[in-house]
């Protein structure tokens, strides 16, 4: 008889276990607004875990593969970081897969390129290109203000960073602008009606307009309407919307479209007067 506690761990393919968070990504899981092609191989670039979410960011792979194209694979990719070649907010990045986001700058000194992430009407990134002047600072929304155990007043930024005793006017919803050289915070603008806001998640993302109305529902998610240029009307979460400006003067300049979504119909009509069609 033998005794059971002996007997080897049954093989079968349940016993183990995923360990830890997931290496890998596919292609056709990767987010649409990469708009990789779904033929272009099995694998996609798996952002690094770093200040923007997976979803919501675009890997320096991608900005050099599929957008600038100033290489053709992965490991040319790897190889332009590794030569210390970008620089995202001020920063060396040598990690192919650092996941840059809304309002970065993206700066590549050998070429003379500088680019702001920013979105088109469509919710997909555009490289935007920037002055040099531009390219010092950074907009960037407040998601928290809380005071450290040891009485440090902080205000946590959409992009990670933590700027210890920040103006006290700041507010959950505002944007300040951040020095990119220093890190410090100069100007405040608050989410106030008639603040300039670009849409940063859902369907409207990537429009541009002026707040005039917010409804708060307290327990549940607080519903605010934009007004765009064209006078067309939209709603969307306060927690998908980011102050770019005051009135009509953003403070970083906008991406061709201006932020106006254009109907199927409009982009149709245009496309068929410029003889695309």
């Amino acid at each position: 008889n033998t005794c059971s506690h002996f007997s080897p761990p049954p093989s079968n393919n349940y016993s183990t276990m995923a360990r830890g968070p997931k290496k890998h990504l596919k292609r056709l899981n990767a987010p649409r607004h990469w708009n990789l092609g779904k033929m272009g191989g099995v694998w996609a670039p798996k952002p690094s875990a770093g200040p923007h979410k997976q979803r919501e960011c675009l890997p320096v792979a991608i900005i050099l593969r599929e957008r600038l194209k100033y290489a053709l694979t992965g490991k040319e990719c790897q190889q332009i970081c590794m030569e210390r070649c970008v620089k995202i907010d001020g920063k060396v990045r040598t990690d192919m897969n650092y996941p840059a986001g809304f309002m970065d700058t993206v700066e590549l000194e050998k070429s003379g390129d500088r680019f702001r992430l920013l979105y088109d009407t469509k919710g997909r990134f555009v490289l935007h290109r920037i002055q040099k002047e531009e390219a010092e600072y950074k907009l960037c929304r407040i998601q928290k203000v809380y005071v450290t155990a040891k009485k440090v007043p902080v205000a946590v930024t959409h992009d990670g960073r933590t700027l210890r005793y920040p103006d006290p006017d700041v507010k959950v919803n505002d944007t300040v602008k951040v020095s990119i050289a220093t890190g410090k915070m100069s100007d405040i603008f608050s989410f106030e009606m008639g603040a300039m806001v670009m849409v940063t998640k859902g369907h409207n993302a990537g429009r541009v307009g002026q707040l005039v109305h917010l409804e708060k529902h307290d327990g549940s998610f607080s519903i605010v309407t934009v007004k765009d240029k064209k006078g067309n009307s939209f709603a969307t979460r306060q927690s998908n919307v980011f102050v770019i400006g005051k009135g009509d003067h953003p403070q970083v300049t906008l991406p061709k479209g201006r932020g106006i979504k254009k109907t199927i119909l409009q982009e149709r009509a245009e496309a068929e007067a410029r003889g695309d069609l």
